[in-house]
């Protein structure tokens, strides 16, 4: 069942108190409509920098003002350099102290509803932080605390479309022309994304962006059977190694899937007790720092 409502201006009337998730500055420009609407506290785990050394959280500090949003307490933490490091150096502890951080501060954040990246084998980030966001809130739906709805949106695939998957439930934001308008043109004036922005334009036409949906996410900490292998990531990897960009490929079973295997071996410890999480143990989290 797929649930929609109508926006134009203002917040939505129903709206829980939410949060958003994503992995790079500017993939707010997806559910802009929704940004505007909920005005939710926004996580970001890279500075989304990627090859050229140019931080996007200014772009996207400006985008999230002017929509009522507000950062949370891991904003841009990393460099995508950093975080691909980290990855191929199978540094564990690093993610684990991350979901930490983002559960303490979900749960002081009283937050209800919780939207992020979907895991589409795409972008290794994105992926890895989808893994986060459900470690998170794995951890904090067994600690018993009020229920918090986990959500998910694409950033590669079609704005309205989703591969078939367990529990289709979705909320639709449909846009009106002018709530389309301002997205549109956020996404163009956004430094650094234009070739990206007229990609997706020229695949699924500006129309399609006036549909923004939030896919209700059951499948926890494995991604594996949803995404393709290899994943795109790898493909384009190799081609980076090739022509002396990288010096390494960083790959699903050898980098993500381990994470995830920690990841869930994180979550069921803390439910056990053994591990506090930050916020809900009331000590501030600061774990997730890269050195």
């Amino acid at each position: 069942m797929t649930v929609t409502r109508w926006f134009s201006e203002g917040t939505l009337k129903d709206s829980p108190r939410a949060a958003l998730v994503i992995a790079h500055p500017g993939h707010e420009l997806r559910i802009h409509g929704w940004l505007a609407a909920a005005r939710p506290l926004v996580f970001i785990l890279t500075d989304g920098s990627g090859h050229t050394g140019r931080s996007r959280l200014a772009a996207t500090s400006a985008i999230l003002a002017s929509c009522g949003a507000r950062p949370g307490s891991i904003y841009g933490r990393m460099t995508d350099a950093e975080l691909y490091r980290v990855l191929l150096d199978g540094r564990t502890e690093v993610f684990t102290g991350l979901a930490e951080e983002l559960a303490g501060a979900l749960h002081q954040e009283s937050v209800a509803l919780v939207a992020g990246d979907a895991a589409e084998g795409f972008n290794p980030g994105h992926d890895v932080t989808r893994l986060l966001l459900n470690a998170a809130v794995a951890q904090l739906r067994a600690a018993g605390g009020p229920p918090i709805d986990n959500r998910e949106f694409p950033l590669h695939g079609a704005p309205a479309v989703r591969a078939a998957r367990e529990g289709d439930a979705g909320i639709r934001l449909q846009l009106d022309a002018a709530a389309l308008a301002r997205k549109l043109a956020a996404a163009r004036s956004y430094p650094g994304l234009g070739p990206e922005v007229e990609s997706a334009l020229a695949r699924f036409g500006a129309g399609a962006f006036a549909t923004e949906c939030l896919w209700e996410v059951r499948y926890g900490l494995a991604i594996g059977d949803l995404i393709a292998h290899p994943p795109a990531y790898e493909a384009y990897g190799e081609e980076r190694v090739a022509a002396g960009i990288y010096r390494e490929v960083l790959r699903y079973r050898s980098h993500v899937a381990p994470l995830a295997v920690e990841l869930r071996a994180w979550a069921t410890a803390a439910i056990s007790g053994v591990s506090g999480v930050a916020g809900v143990s009331g000590v501030a989290g600061t774990a997730g720092t890269v050195r």
